[in-house]
């Protein structure tokens, strides 16, 4: 029987592969651009998207995280090259703290707050795959829309696509 790390594990792997192989599509000469005046350019989507395997490592040591009430976005990586390695140090360290969890673990309570306020209450496991997982997926969507909009061709995520 599988135990719910290992199929959190293996989600994990398959999910933070997909999104390498996008952001390994960055077009270097494009980080600035942005589709629309509200939207983030390239390189600030890019690498918000490197920051978020993080929130893997702050679920699986902490009972919680309380953000700022005003928490504005760092700069952005001014290189491909950066955003990978950034993305590759977050997944590695992510991984290594959610192997470290035992399925009991997994299953304890997490609260992300804003200013002392819960947003979410959920057991670990769930948390890690609402804010890494779903989040990361939530914005490889945008990015695909990015690069198919700067014509770069896209890598298979979940199936061939319309470039191969």
């Amino acid at each position: 029987m599988l135990k719910h790390r290992d199929v959190l594990l293996s989600e994990f792997d398959r999910e933070t592969g997909a999104t390498r192989r996008l952001l390994s599509r960055l077009p270097g000469v494009h980080l600035a651009w942005r589709p629309h005046p509200r939207s983030r350019s390239l390189a600030e989507l890019a690498t918000h998207m490197a920051e978020l395997p993080g929130w893997v490592t702050v679920i699986a040591t902490s009972a919680g995280f309380d953000l700022p009430a005003d928490d504005p976005p760092g700069p952005a990586d001014a290189s491909v090259d950066a955003v990978l390695a950034r993305y590759d140090g977050h997944v590695a360290r992510a991984r290594g703290a959610l192997a470290a969890l035992s399925d009991a673990e997994l299953d304890l309570r997490w609260t992300l707050s804003r200013a002392g306020h819960p947003l979410l209450v959920l057991p670990r496991g769930i948390a890690i795959r609402v804010q890494l997982l779903g989040h990361l997926i939530h914005h490889r969507g945008q990015l695909t829309v990015y690069l198919r909009l700067l014509d770069v061709p896209l890598p298979p995520i979940y199936g061939p696509t319309a470039d191969r």
